[in-house]
């Protein structure tokens, strides 16, 4: 059970890590939908940067935490 929520863990930091990148653009997308993606980009950029970094940090630190405590 300990090793699932160190699973969910990785995911969490893994949905982070794609809202970052695809706040910053690097992420692409289907060229039908290129231009809403765009858009939507400019618009809420700066709060999906925001939000990537916080989950992937928070995240970090509970993924650390969990391997101290199955370690030790």
């Amino acid at each position: 059970m300990e090793y699932l929520g160190l699973l969910l863990e990785f995911a969490f930091f893994g949905f982070g890590v794609y809202l970052y990148l695809f706040a910053t653009g690097r992420i692409k997308v289907e060229q039908a939908s290129a231009q809403k993606a765009a858009a939507f980009r400019e618009k809420n950029g700066w709060w999906l940067r925001l939000g990537g970094l916080a989950v992937m940090a928070i995240m970090a630190i509970n993924i650390y935490l969990h391997l101290l405590e199955l370690m030790g």
